[in-house]
């Protein structure tokens, strides 16, 4: 991502500082702007005077960056994924192969959590988060479960959800079924999709011409809206013309498909698997056509 090591540059997803740092070690007198809304983040941040820590989600690049004074930029980097040290935390909610807390909440001081959507959602709208969000096609019958369970008692870790729950679970499939189930309540718990959205939307006047966009997404609902809104600066992915027939993109893809991990990266670290990275780079707007 790193184009110019007298740049400036943003990653919007620091998490546990890796990808923070490598472009760190590609700048020289460039300068680093990172966004964070877990406040676990801060326990790893990088003392390096060309470093400016924000403390928000990334939905709202532009106000920090502007307030920073570092707008535009030369590059932006997002790693979608959930990061390790969340999930390894089981008191954080977000695996169902650890027994903690049903909460899920990125930034823990704020919002519903999973144990809150889990109690108070009625089953036809807990059945529309898990098809929409965990695309499960079985979705009623999941909250069906939930209801009647939660009748008895509340649910409120997430081994006693995965208890009630695997009565309806696909033989052989389970953990796959599991994984969705806990990928559509973190994502409505965040709203993530739609911080996802209103990140995205900014990025075309937060980037010089020439700037770069970096996003890794992990499940196709990202994918989808990252691959729709590079290709042609919207989320309907259909791209607009000028009178005269031209492609009126803000962008020209880098990576004309995703880049996926090779086997060896995957066995390095098993939770790359479902990664993909994309890349495109803002164009001047009488230069709409670099798509085509």
């Amino acid at each position: 991502m790193v184009t110019d090591s007298c740049g400036t540059y943003v990653d919007v997803t620091y998490g546990g500082g890796g990808h923070s740092r490598d472009i760190l070690r590609r700048l020289t007198s460039g300068r680093l702007v990172a966004f964070d809304q877990d406040s676990d983040a801060q326990a790893n941040l990088v003392e390096d005077e060309r470093f400016t820590f924000v403390p928000s989600n990334f939905k709202n690049l532009t106000r920090f960056l502007k307030y920073h004074q570092a707008y535009p930029v030369d590059g932006i980097l997002a790693d979608l994924g959930v990061s390790s040290h969340q999930f390894d935390t089981p008191e954080r909610g977000f695996s169902y192969r650890e027994d903690g807390q049903l909460d899920m909440r990125m930034n823990t001081n704020t919002g519903k959590s999973a144990q809150d959507i889990v109690n108070q959602y009625d089953e036809q709208a807990l059945s529309q988060v898990f098809y929409r969000y965990g695309e499960l096609s079985d979705g009623r019958a999941l909250a069906r479960r939930i209801v009647k369970a939660r009748q008895e008692r509340p649910i409120t870790t997430t081994q006693e959800l995965v208890e009630v729950l695997k009565p309806s679970l696909p033989r052989g499939r389970e953990n796959k079924s599991l994984s969705r189930i806990f990928q559509a309540l973190r994502i409505e718990v965040n709203q993530e999709m739609e911080a996802l959205e209103a990140f995205l939307s900014q990025t075309v006047d937060a980037l010089k011409v020439g700037g770069r966009l970096v996003v890794i997404s992990y499940h196709s609902l990202e994918d989808r809206l990252v691959k729709n809104f590079m290709r042609a600066g919207n989320f309907s992915g259909e791209v607009e013309k000028d009178f005269y027939g031209n492609p009126l993109t803000p962008f020209k893809l880098v990576t004309r498909k995703a880049i996926v991990p090779d086997d060896e990266e995957i066995n390095l670290n098993p939770r790359a698997r479902s990664a993909k990275l994309r890349v495109a780079e803002k164009i001047n707007p009488v230069s709409h056509g670099n798509n085509i």
